[in-house]
């Protein structure tokens, strides 16, 4: 299934784009900035209005905000989500079809969640596009067949995520730095989502959907006296009521510098972040210091995780910092995902860089560099209604002076460079930091011990668990040779293999909500056409034979040779298995983890392919391949082996090529389907 691999990262990558160094332009002189005061009125029940008019342009946007502290759910966690994938959807008085209607018959884009809404559109439809934004969030219709739907929905979308390295390093991140029973901390399970029912849905509706802590935003083509009596009309119907205020245990730092590690032995990188927790307010005289103090260290392509751990080291595709702000307790955070076999290093480096921030004066053209990329982004914002939305909110709820984002510019202007240095010292630990590493145990382990940090262990829930069991015992016998019989063996057998002159593979996978269609046809004299097909259009084919290869993307033809044709020309082959059991520069390095049960581990190359233990099937193979100067580990998971005229075939193989795809073999073909022209 090697070709599978081929096609996919040749689709994904075929193509690469290498950045070109720009100068910084020269800064002008501040930009005079004038950001129009909202109008304001706050109706019976609570419901705060803030009115911009703009008549720029003929469009309007509503935000709904709804501003309740924060708050657990403890073994019913999901009520929450389930809200908000439930709400809008349907009304008391409006079908889900006929609403749907009306909002693209308007050219309207209207989105509900638990906390809100938000609406856009013209302003000739201004009046009805917010009569609907109030509908959906005022008279929901909670029905048990959509509760159910939803349900099985986001079941499905935790269960996709069960072998995401990403996803579980962010959770595992959240539990660990806040606490289970923290906001920020709890998560969402199977378990728990079994626990909702549409009664807790409308309980917590009813609860927390309340108009006393309610922001409503209105920015655009509309005047304040029309306006006023549309959204007192509309929301006239929403009860006056406070939602509960909430009280939870603030989350602290550890007491020392530990790494939190968690072995996923599909990983084919490692996740680190390095955190501390953060109570930075937009209100604290040294937010802007800071902000720019983020910016430097990692707030992009020309921060200093960046440039060390990619340009300079190239062990990952980008390397950032962030620093949370608001009324609640956040963190500070800076981080990389990267080869395993240089996670201790990149961990060293990223410990450099904090420190560096907080020791050293920034230059003065860091400082001007990172002035000029915020300035920049601010005057740019502002032109958007979304944003001055979004300015006006933070004003009603962060308790911001009047001037605030009038001075801005001037603010983050009169930031020193020993600002920055205060505030990193304040805002970047160094003595107090968790750093949380989510990889696999066998490649990673040996080096972060070596780092002298203590390591702690832990399970993708946060618990804690043992030192994973590295190295396993070869039983006596077993070689590289005897891995791939006992493979052949187990999907057929040698005569069987040997009779299949061609195979043809059918699978299909979803990216983004698109379907792409992978056909496959393979032959016993070294042959292969790979075509991958989206919405019935071929998107990319690739073609191996004894003479050469080729792949064609967007009607560009692109040829292969030297090595990288010669492994094409290797693996394009019905059962490569039966050409490497007498290949001896195939070595049987160990047994490691795959998907929770041990495998061996044979490798060839720059190749690694793992066969169970038990079962002697192939379940993993790993490619380490160099992309746009970058190092990556390309890794394809085989499973739901089925019987196709005697012989086993996977049904579902899953490529991590940046992200995970999961193919579906529709049908299996031997000995038909192929012809001398698939080869042309």
């Amino acid at each position: 299934m090697k070709k599978l691999l081929y096609i996919v990262t040749s689709l994904f990558f075929m193509t690469t784009i290498t950045a070109q160094d720009r100068p910084m332009p020269k800064a002008g002189p501040a930009p005079s900035i004038n950001i129009k005061k909202p109008e304001t009125f706050t109706l019976k029940n609570g419901l705060k209005v803030l009115v911009v008019e703009n008549p720029k342009l003929p469009r309007v946007s509503y935000t709904l905000t709804i501003d309740n502290t924060p708050y657990t759910e403890g073994n019913k966690k999901g009520v929450d989500d389930m809200l908000s994938s439930m709400i809008g959807n349907e009304t008391e008085k409006t079908s889900k079809e006929a609403f749907n209607e009306e909002i693209d018959f308007l050219g309207a884009n209207i989105n509900f969640s638990s906390s809100g809404a938000r609406a856009s559109g013209l302003s000739k439809y201004s009046k009805r596009i917010l009569e609907l934004m109030a509908e959906g969030c005022l008279e929901p219709k909670f029905t048990q067949a959509e509760f159910d739907k939803e349900k099985s929905k986001m079941i499905e979308n935790l269960k996709s995520d069960e072998k995401n390295v990403t996803a579980n390093a962010r959770r595992v991140e959240n539990i660990l730095v806040y606490g289970k029973n923290h906001p920020r901390g709890e998560f969402l399970s199977e378990e728990t989502l079994n626990n909702v029912t549409l009664d807790d849905v409308k309980l917590n509706y009813n609860t927390y959907f309340v108009p006393e802590n309610a922001y409503l935003v209105i920015i655009g083509d509309v005047k304040l006296k029309d306006i006023k009596k549309q959204v007192e009309k509309a929301f006239k119907g929403w009860k006056k009521a406070t939602a509960p205020s909430l009280t939870y245990t603030e989350p602290t730092d550890v007491q020392y510098n530990q790494i939190n590690f968690v072995d996923m032995s599909n990983a084919v990188q490692s996740e680190i972040a390095v955190v501390n927790t953060s109570n930075l307010k937009m209100t604290s005289k040294d937010y802007y210091a800071a902000l720019l103090a983020n910016q430097i260290l990692g707030g992009g392509g020309e921060g200093r995780l960046f440039l060390n751990l990619r340009e300079k080291h190239g062990w990952t595709y980008g390397s950032y910092s962030s620093i949370g702000s608001g009324k609640y307790t956040s963190k500070f955070r800076a981080g990389a995902s990267v080869r395993n076999s240089v996670t201790d290093s990149a961990i060293v480096e990223i410990l450099n860089e904090v420190k560096r921030m907080r020791t050293d004066l920034v230059s003065d053209e860091d400082l001007r560099n990172a002035k000029a990329k915020y300035v920049g982004n601010f005057v740019m914002q502002i032109e958007k209604p979304e944003t001055v939305a979004f300015y006006a909110l933070n004003k009603e709820t962060q308790n911001l002076p009047d001037d605030f984002y009038e001075n801005y510019i001037k603010n983050i202007n009169a930031v020193t460079a020993e600002d920055i240095k205060a505030a990193a010292n304040k805002y970047f630990l160094a003595d107090n930091l968790r750093i949380v590493v989510v990889g696999k145990a066998a490649d990673v382990l040996p080096g972060l011990e070596k780092t002298g940090i203590p390591v702690m262990y832990f399970d993708r829930f946060g618990n804690k668990v043992d030192k994973p069991v590295i190295k396993k015992e070869i039983p006596k016998g077993v070689t590289a040779k005897t891995v791939l019989e006992n493979y052949i063996k187990a999907i057929g057998g040698e005569k069987a293999l040997k009779e299949v002159k061609s195979i043809v593979v059918i699978s299909k996978a979803s990216v983004q909500g698109q379907e792409l269609q992978l056909t496959s046809k393979t032959t016993n004299d070294n042959k292969m056409n790979s075509e991958m097909s989206m919405s019935g259009m071929t998107v990319m084919k690739l073609v191996v034979t004894d003479k050469g290869a080729y792949a064609v993307q967007q009607g560009q033809r692109k040829e292969f040779d030297g090595d990288k044709l010669k492994e094409m020309q290797e693996t394009a082959y019905t059962f490569p298995e039966l050409l490497l059991v007498n290949n001896s520069d195939v070595v049987l390095k160990g047994i490691e983890t795959v998907n929770g049960s041990d495998a061996y581990a044979l490798t060839l190359g720059n190749k690694t392919m793992m066969y169970d233990t038990k079962s002697g099937l192939k379940v993993a193979e790993s490619v380490e391949q160099e992309q746009g100067g970058q190092k990556m580990t390309q890794v394809t998971n085989y499973g739901d082996y089925k019987e196709v005229k005697g012989i086993l075939f996977p049904y579902n193989t899953t490529l991590n090529v940046g992200m995970e795809l999961e193919f579906i073999t529709q049908e299996v073909k031997i000995n038909e389907g192929v012809t001398a022209k698939d080869f042309e």
